[in-house]
């Protein structure tokens, strides 16, 4: 229990302690990177704990469930503080070098870390409530972070996300209240248990429609994605990198919790249009993208499109489907936030992100161009990269439940993935560079040399997708044992409510 607390104590302390070292940047720049160290560390261990014992249950206050507030590790939430725990300290060193002083003077590490915070608590917690408070703790630290520095092209992208995550807020307070009004408690697995025989349809089909909506909207799923694309681009590298890791995954785990628990025996209401959303949000994204000419401005785009694969494995809802849902996950946010990492040093090596300005980087940087080379062929699904066992996972699923329109889509979307990929890599690495020189226009950016603080994150989330790519059993295995407890809900409840699991569940008639 001890280490599913550090992961929200880890990150909420280092913030603070920043707070209070703000007018020493260094310092404050040490303690940012320590403390992210720091929580990966407990990640690990809470993952650990979890393998050997299944669930992790904390009732904060000595409150039972479902009257107090519930903390829980299970596989999935477990996995994804893991997950969330390397991209922290890998974003925090590169950030070293990205944040310049009057940056890091303005909170920045302090705001990355309540982030982080509001991140894992929203993988740990067990009641619905407080979900929502996660969800609103990573809104205000996202928009300041989105924000920080001040430009125009910054405060425009950081307006549309606030006003469409507040739209998000509102849906999901209006689903929880229409919930509680029927059900009289927001613990999740109660909620489950009260859902299990439920009276009024038109409530549950209601509040079921209105969360999936605002998680819709967290994830970036179509229609409610044009957020993402229009605010990405605008902050820091490492700031747009975190985002593009985590934010959107928050969203997707929010879904596959809520419809593997909390309204698994309403799933049918709702797998049509999971399967529909899958699709149009594959298409959409990756249309977005290949029209697109500016490097992280691609990489948005296929944010979205990458989402829909996540969503296509939920909706199949099968064993390995959701296999495949949560290895695609795993391994989206280990190669797109090296992906925008990796925009970022071609940017501060040519002081754009410009495709049509910049070019010949893999005669004067060939270890850039190996580093572009595996995260971006990965998220193509090229063999023996991660993302080919990923895709392959809910491929294989959609084939296996006769889904051929959507694995069609799939198979379709993965090509012109490939392509957007191939675009890059045409345009920055090939060609040869451009005569004129390149303007700033209006950035941050300079030209400059690129320093260890910066490169080395990259290379190392490229050899662990590498790693995974050649070694996939291991996470394959975490993601297989994943799906089994998600497709096993009542150990789930028994877990938190201290129920036996041969118990029958308790429905609102009784």
């Amino acid at each position: 229990m001890m280490w599913l607390l550090a992961c929200l104590l880890v990150p909420f302390v280092t913030a603070v302690i920043c707070l209070f070292c703000r007018k020493n940047v260094g310092l404050v720049r040490v303690i940012g990177v320590t403390g992210a160290g720091i929580l990966f560390l407990a990640s690990l261990m809470l993952l650990s704990e979890v393998r050997e014992s299944g669930y992790v249950v904390l009732q904060l206050g000595s409150w039972s469930a479902p009257f107090g507030i519930t903390l829980i590790a299970d596989l999935l939430g477990a996995s994804m503080v893991v997950i969330t725990g390397l991209i922290a300290f890998t974003v925090a060193l590169y950030s070293v070098r990205d944040i310049e002083d009057r940056l890091v003077r303005s909170n920045y590490f302090a705001l990355f870390h309540f982030l982080i915070m509001g991140v894992n608590g929203a993988f740990i917690t067990g009641d619905l409530f407080n979900l929502y408070v996660w969800f609103e703790v990573m809104l205000i630290a996202s928009f300041v972070l989105i924000t920080l520095g001040g430009r125009r092209d910054q405060l425009e992208g950081g307006v549309k996300y606030l006003v469409i995550n507040l739209v998000s807020s509102i849906l999901f307070l209006s689903g929880v209240g229409l919930l509680y009004g029927e059900v009289g408690t927001l613990n999740m697995a109660d909620i489950a248990v009260k859902l299990a025989d439920a009276p009024n349809a038109f409530a549950v089909t209601s509040s079921t429609m209105l969360l999936l909506a605002a998680f819709g909207i967290k994830a970036a799923l179509f229609p409610f994605f044009f957020w993402l694309p229009a605010s990405y681009h605008t902050p820091r590298v490492a700031t747009s990198a975190l985002f593009a890791g985590l934010l959107t995954k928050v969203g997707v785990y929010a879904l596959i919790r809520s419809y593997t628990l909390i309204f698994y025996t309403q799933f049918d209401l709702v797998q049509d249009i999971l399967l529909f959303l899958a699709a149009a949000t594959m298409i959409t994204g990756v249309l977005g993208a290949s029209v697109q000419y500016e490097i992280r401005k691609i990489l948005s785009f296929h944010i979205v499109s990458q989402i829909g694969y996540m969503i296509m494995g939920l909706a199949i809802g099968s064993a390995l489907a959701l296999t495949g849902a949560v290895f695609y996950t795993l391994h989206h946010i280990i190669v797109k936030t090296n992906l925008f990492l990796i925009g970022g040093l071609i940017m501060r090596k040519c002081g754009t992100g410009e495709l049509k300005k910049i070019g010949g980087l893999y005669a004067s940087m060939p270890l850039l161009a190996l580093l572009f080379f595996i995260p971006a062929f990965s998220l193509g699904g090229i063999p023996p990269l991660s993302g080919f066992w990923a895709k392959f996972s809910v491929i294989k699923a959609g084939l296996d439940d006769d889904h051929f329109i959507l694995v069609a889509i799939a198979l379709l979307v993965g090509v012109l993935t490939l392509y957007s990929m191939t675009k890059i890599w045409a345009e920055a690495f090939w060609k040869n560079a451009p005569i004129d020189k390149v303007e700033n226009e209006g950035t941050d950016l300079i030209k400059e040399k690129l320093g260890l603080s910066l490169v080395l994150p990259c290379v190392a989330l490229a050899l662990i997708t590498l790693l995974i790519g050649l070694w996939s059993e291991p996470l394959f295995s975490l993601a297989e044992q994943t799906s089994k407890q998600l497709l096993n809900p009542d150990a789930y409840i028994a877990a938190v409510l201290e129920r036996t699991t041969d118990e029958p569940i308790v429905t609102l008639d009784n």
